[in-house]
């Protein structure tokens, strides 16, 4: 297996040059309509990203362990040329699109990716505002590494789909050229991803490329100005309690529920999911 370089470290310099210059221009240049910058929730989305950085380490040793059990025991391989690369790029992606969707879908899996959308505002820094509870993402990548796909190029090709969406994450980037749009992932297509409006919910979950959501009819294309951030926002800009508010909400509701049933559909329905109600009894007639 040869060395591939890790993508996110090496990018950092990036991040922080370019978040530095957004930070600039929203100062020199303000846009009254734009949800801009607060220094709390960007401090939030920076801790959240080192806090990342830590948890995501840990959570790497057990799923290594399951990835390379499985490398091992599957007859396939997948030499890692350049073209392969190419290709498994691009199913990494195919495979992120359902990750993402299932991660917005499931509710245990959306108590995980919701710290991702918990800020009203949009720009580089929300980008880093990442969960630390990642391991919920792993099962969607099996099918890749029962094919022979070694483990550390699925590391890298994460890495990559992780990297290139950082730049989407800015509202000072409007639409870019029609066939860009049409097949990449873009600024204009991840607000409205992040928007908390009805027609926006639950769209555009591709990573590089736009065209799963073309494909599965998941794709809305931005028409009006994005309200950034949660149906039901949150009032706190405490790490800790970004990171395990809908893991706490739903322990409530599973202490609340009447029913096993309810409980199931508290953990794996989507995250705005209750039973109905138990119909009135019809009223007794008076003979």
């Amino acid at each position: 297996m040869p060395n591939l370089p890790d993508v996110v470290l090496w990018s950092i310099p990036a991040f922080v040059l370019l978040t530095t210059v957004e930070i600039v221009a929203v100062r020199l240049h303000p846009d009254e309509d734009a949800a801009g910058y607060e220094t709390k929730d960007a401090a939030t989305s920076i801790s959240m990203g080192l806090g990342s950085l830590f948890s995501d380490f840990l959570w790497k040793i057990p799923v290594v362990a399951v990835y390379t059990a499985v490398y091992e025991l599957t007859p396939l391989r997948v030499p890692v040329l350049w073209w392969t690369i190419v290709l498994m790029l691009l199913a990494q992606d195919f495979f992120y699109y359902w990750s993402h969707r299932g991660h917005h879908v499931i509710r245990i899996l959306w108590a995980c990716h919701v710290v991702h959308h918990s800020s009203r505002k949009f720009n580089l820094s929300t980008a880093l505002r990442q969960p630390w509870t990642s391991v919920t993402s792993w099962p969607f990548y099996l099918p890749l590494i029962a094919c022979g796909v070694h483990p550390a190029a699925l590391a890298f090709c994460s890495s990559a789909n992780l990297v290139y969406q950082f730049w989407i994450h800015t509202e000072r980037i409007d639409k870019l050229p029609r066939w860009y749009e049409f097949a990449f992932n873009t600024p204009s297509h991840h607000r409205v991803h992040h928007a908390s409006q009805g027609g926006y919910l639950d769209r555009n979950f591709g990573g590089i490329l736009i065209v799963w959501d073309r494909a599965f009819g998941t794709f809305v294309p931005e028409t009006e100005r994005c309200v950034f951030g949660l149906t039901k926002n949150i009032e706190t800009y405490n790490p800790l309690k970004v990171a395990t508010h809908e893991y706490l909400s739903i322990a409530k509701d599973l202490r609340a529920a009447a029913s096993w049933s309810e409980r199931a559909g508290r953990v794996l329905r989507g995250p705005g999911w209750s039973p109905e109600p138990a119909p009135e009894p019809a009223p007794e007639r008076v003979a």
